[in-house]
């Protein structure tokens, strides 16, 4: 690649990267400052004390945000993609032989992203309903349109994911780019008439405020972190575009923006203490109102954009780390893996979107249940760090001391939004301890079966070395699934107990899943043969390609392995789980794994085979 069209790749990538990946921390000045002084967790309108907010706010997004995030957890990445289960991938490497932090670290990943899920649904909820809102200032007595125009806006936004994150990012790129020139825009014309707003910089302001008034400190903490949400969806997301695009996009605009348009509201309310009811749209005069309040309602779109793409990457790579069954991945983009679309989740943040929007109905009861699932995603990615970092050496251990900082700053944010439990809070937390039970509960369900199965006879035989003279031969062709390259089939095991046979022609087929968009067919399939007759076949896709059997039959004939779809058997196993002991107080932990292992995609499904050639061998398993 040329040095122009590299710099041009680089441009589209950052204009993609802008119209996903800070769509939801840019939208926070729809609610952010503005909640620091209204409902029964503001604190007292004073000049003071907007000094003090916005020196809280612009320090915390330097140091949460800047530092933490966009400069150091970037590098933190598995195989190019970010979020907290690449940062648990990435500790349980570094303690994998330490059982108990090993334990830990998994615990807490598994938590996090829980909460994740929490944000995900909240996101989308809180910034489409805070901009429409905007009509009711625009237009009086507006106000019962707000709920059904976000309930169409957000379904057109869910309907529109099947499309692709590039595809999304490139449309909504122009708009975002629009919407932070009108940040900075709105922002600078207050501060040129208030410019000593711009004292508020210095950290004296925030430490006194602390010092001097710990109780209004700890309330308005819970607004000032309204303006960090997103900081965890920009680490997710990061497997969409790389950190570089991530980075500059932050640095040369969003972070300007933001501050910018947060120092002319503070600005603002100096002037007009009654411009606090809605600070971010009084910015604008009379007659830009309504189109501002159409550009924040694309701009809320793209801020749900965020989290919806990170709910992907979040959920594809739980999956892939054994805490989610087999899913059904459509992968968008023929140059960047992490690009994806999950129907299951995409419809699934849909159905908890439209019921969370129907029961909150307003921006302002949704605030207060906002803030604790991101301050707790937050603080956990900290504390997994710091587990890992002990461990480590060189220049990423020299950061133990900066993220023990960052924990204590984060554990007072989350606090502060501990406090909102019963105002809405409970939801996250309710939502997040049913996405924690379902992942642990797979999580450790598979490992049973997993030690079972490396317990049983034949666990470490090499599947192509196995002795069979003595086992009689009878006519057709079996195809058996393997999960690895070696050892033996669970299907093929239980067909020999249970029948005493081998087919004439049998074959233990491996899928392998390449880090390339395609595989050409010359380098498709691997072919083994084993002295007993056994052939392994092993076949590889890229990760845009579906698995094709027919293709694979097809190549695998070139080598001299003659199958037909058509006269051919597919042999797969799926096993039950029965009781085998005492219920206990968990029992019913046994009977959900049962439920979603029954209920999981079959190898059949997945790999589209003809479902009159498919033989399914069951197994019962005692847990």
């Amino acid at each position: 690649m040329s040095e122009t069209s590299g710099k041009r790749a680089l441009g589209a990538t950052t204009l993609a990267a802008i119209g996903v990946v800070y769509g939801d921390i840019g939208t926070s000045p729809l609610y952010a400052f503005r909640e620091a002084f209204s409902g029964k967790h503001g604190i007292p309108l004073t000049a003071e004390n907007v000094f003090a907010v916005l020196s809280m706010m612009f320090w915390a997004v330097t140091l949460i945000v800047s530092l933490k995030y966009v400069v150091v957890m970037l590098r933190f990445d598995n195989r190019g993609e970010g979020g907290v289960l690449a940062l648990l991938s990435w500790a349980a490497n570094i303690v994998r032989h330490r059982p108990s932090l090993l334990w830990l670290v998994t615990v807490m990943g598994a938590f996090s992203v829980s909460l994740f899920y929490g944000d995900a649904v909240i996101t989308p909820a809180i910034s489409v309903l805070s901009a429409v809102e905007g009509i009711s200032v625009a237009i009086p007595g507006a106000e019962h349109f707000v709920v059904p125009i976000a309930l169409a806006v957000l379904i057109g936004l869910f309907s529109i994911q099947r499309r692709g994150t590039a595809a999304v990012g490139a449309f909504f790129g122009p708009i975002m780019i629009v919407w932070f020139l009108a940040l900075a825009g709105l922002g600078l014309a207050s501060i040129i008439q208030t410019p000593h707003i711009l004292q508020a910089l210095s950290p004296v302001h925030a430490l006194r405020f602390i010092v001097e008034h710990p109780g209004w400190a700890f309330l308005a903490s819970a607004a000032v972190f309204l303006c960090l949400t997103g900081a965890e969806a920009l680490y997710a997301d990061m497997g969409h575009f790389g950190p570089r695009p991530v980075r500059i996009a932050w640095f040369a605009m969003v972070f300007p923006a933001l501050m910018i348009n947060y120092f002319g509201q503070g600005a603002l309310v100096l002037r007009d203490p009654e411009a606090v009811r809605n600070p971010f749209y009084l910015l604008a005069p009379p007659g830009l109102l309504l189109p501002l309040v159409l550009l924040a309602m694309a701009a809320t779109v793209i801020a749900s954009q965020a989290v919806i793409s990170g709910a992907f990457s979040a959920t594809q790579q739980a999956s892939r780390l054994n805490f989610l069954p087999r899913l059904r991945v459509h992968h968008t983009s023929d140059t960047a893996r992490g690009q994806v679309y999950i129907p299951l989740v995409n419809w699934g943040l849909l159905i908890l979107v439209i019921l969370l929007v129907i029961g909150f109905r307003n921006s302002d009861s949704l605030a207060a249940a906002y803030g604790i699932a991101v301050a707790g995603d937050l603080f956990l990615s900290s504390v997994i760090l710091l587990v890992a970092l002990g461990f480590t050496n060189g220049a990423r251990r020299a950061l133990w001391p900066l993220f023990l900082v960052l924990a204590a700053i984060e554990l007072f944010f989350f606090a502060s939004n501990a406090s909102k439990v019963l105002d809405g809070g409970w939801f996250p937390l309710a939502l997040a301890a049913v996405v924690f039970t379902v992942l642990t509960t797979w999580r450790r369900g598979t490992d049973i079966l997993r030690a079972k199965k490396e317990a049983g006879a034949h666990a470490l035989d090499d599947g192509l070395s196995l002795p069979l003279d003595d086992v009689p031969r009878v006519p057709g062709h079996a195809v058996f699934f393997s999960s690895s390259r070696g050892g033996c089939p669970a299907a093929f095991l239980h067909n020999l107990k249970h029948n005493h046979v081998v087919h004439e022609t049998t074959v233990f087929l491996t899928v392998e899943f390449d880090d390339v968009p395609r595989v050409r067919d010359d380098d498709r399939v691997e072919i083994q043969r084993g002295a007993n007759g056994i052939i392994r076949l092993i076949a590889h896709f890229g990760f845009r390609e579906d698995p094709d059997i027919e293709l694979l039959l097809r190549l695998a004939a070139r080598r001299g392995l003659q199958l037909a779809v058509e006269t051919t058997s597919f042999f797969t196993s799926k096993p039950t789980v029965v009781s085998v002991s005492r219920r206990g107080v968990f029992g019913w932990r046994r009977s959900l794994f049962g439920w979603m292992l029954q209920n999981s995609a079959s190898v059949a499904s997945y790999f589209n085979l003809p479902p009159n050639r498919v033989v399914e061998l069951g197994a019962q398993v005692g847990i």
